[in-house]
Formats: C-alpha cells, structure tokens, sequence
C-alpha cells in the first residue's frame, strides 16, 4: 500500500512559482509511475504531468509546457511540481498519484494510489 500526502499549494499571484510535493510512504517507491492532476470547480480531474519510475521519461500537457517541470527523488520517496509563470487559468485543486509501473502512465483511471490534494489559487 502506497499513501501519499501533498504540500506547497497557496495563494500567488499571476507570474509567480510555487513547487509543489508529494511524499510518498511504502515500500518501492521507485517502482511507481507518478502523476500530478489538477480538477478546477465543476470540471473534470485532468492529467498535467507524468513522469516513470526512474525521472528519464516524462509528459506533460500542452497547457502547462515549458512553465511546469516535474521531478522525483527515489532517495527522499518524493515526487515535486515545480510550476513557474502561473496563470489564473492554473488555479484548481492538484493531486499526485501512484501506479505501480516503470512507464509514464498518461490514462487517470490506470492511478490507483492517491493523494487527498492540495489547492493552487492564482489570482491578483
């Protein structure tokens, strides 16, 4: 059983950086795949970034590319969301979540470990 607990979110204004963690507990964390979602108020949980077990494969959406880069240390069972340039648009709830796979997995219902979320308001 794998559990996760994100950190980092809060209020910032457009343009800002805000990195976002999730640490991880259980045994072989560096043998799960890893995402971040966001779901803003009345839509759908979307997908924004994946990364495999070992950080050398990696997806991001279209939205968030080149703004958002994401990371994990296998060492310290922590996965990072590092968002730079932030948009009001950005602004939802993110969650991490954990399958056991060496891939990236780009498909939400494959993810069957996650996190209860942490909230990212941008806004001026």
């Amino acid at each position: 059983q794998v559990t996760l607990l994100e950190s980092g979110g809060g209020l910032v204004q457009p343009g800002d950086s805000l990195r976002l963690s999730c640490a991880t507990s259980g045994r072989a964390f560096s043998s799960y795949a890893m995402g971040w979602f966001r779901q803003a108020p009345g839509k759908e949980r979307n997908l924004v970034t994946a990364i495999n077990w070992s950080g050398g494969s990696t997806y991001y959406a279209d939205s968030v590319k080149g703004r958002f880069t994401i990371s994990r240390d296998n060492a310290q069972n922590t996965v990072y969301l590092q968002m730079n340039s932030l948009k009001p648009e950005d602004t939802a709830v993110y969650y991490c979540a954990a399958r056991y796979s060496s891939s990236v997995v780009v498909t939400i219902s494959e993810y069957d470990h996650w996190g209860q979320g942490t909230q990212v308001t941008v806004s001026s």
